[in-house]
């Protein structure tokens, strides 16, 4: 594993092989961020992703030896985003998560508090923004304790995409985003939100991810302009897990 740690944006990029090799990290990084968070808090309040990318990762800690390194009774499960159809749906992340992790561990239903995409955007929105602030016990914004995100070739991450109105959202935790066909109308949370989470994760793997990421993780003014490139926790630390595809155009990796 070849690492780089960039003060400027208090990031950590790891490069590493390949997809399973940033999936087995990734798992590894979980287990220990849910036992730091559950001894100093008695919980683990974690956002996740929907994709390819992460369905991996969710397999290996719903299978040993992963599964039995964490507390999954103090685990609670947010979604950093959701696509609006319902959740039996084969492209609804909370489907991805549930197939693949959630039933095979030890998690009772209270502790599951997904999006529900099937319901109107706007109210699904607003429904889940209370469960949030319930939970969290807060009336601003949340700090999740991770935060696990991708990124796509066009720089988007959750369901933020570039020329966003929901970027510019400043107050709430989180919005629908209305997107034309075929794509699925979807429900988000903020940046403020996830730029207040105690730790964020990037998974990032492919050469199509090539010069999104060179320019992300730049040290120019580019990095602005896509979505990714705008998280930067305001009291936390964001971590990259990059394959050496999607590193391609990094410099300053060390070998």
């Amino acid at each position: 594993m070849e690492s780089v740690v960039t003060e400027k944006f208090r990031s950590l990029v790891e490069v590493l092989s390949d997809l399973e090799a940033i999936n087995h990290q990734a798992a590894s990084f979980f287990v220990n961020a849910s036992r730091d968070s559950i001894a100093a808090k008695n919980r683990f309040a974690v956002a996740i992703s929907g994709g390819s990318t992460p369905r991996r990762l969710y397999a290996l800690l719903g299978a040993e030896p992963y599964r039995d390194r964490v507390d999954w009774q103090h685990v609670h499960f947010f979604w950093a985003d959701e696509r609006c159809v319902p959740k039996e749906d084969e492209e609804s992340n909370f489907k991805t998560a549930f197939d693949t992790l959630l039933w095979k561990v030890s998690i009772s239903d209270g502790n599951i508090h997904r999006i529900r995409g099937e319901e109107d955007p706007d109210k699904a929105a607003g429904d889940y923004e209370e469960e949030i602030k319930m939970f969290f016990g807060i009336s601003g914004s949340p700090m999740f304790d991770l935060i696990i995100l991708g990124m796509g070739e066009d720089g988007h991450t959750a369901s933020l995409f570039p020329g966003s109105k929901a970027l510019q959202e400043t107050i709430r935790i989180a919005v629908p985003v209305y997107l034309e066909k075929p794509n699925r109308n979807r429900i988000t949370l903020t940046v403020p939100v996830l730029n207040n989470a105690a730790q964020v994760l990037f998974l990032v793997a492919g050469d199509s991810k090539v010069k999104a990421v060179s320019e992300v993780l730049g040290d120019g003014e580019e990095r602005k302009r896509y979505p990714a490139g705008l998280i930067s926790p305001v009291h936390g630390s964001v971590t990259w897990l990059i394959d050496r595809k999607a590193a391609g155009g990094l410099k300053r990796i060390r070998q």
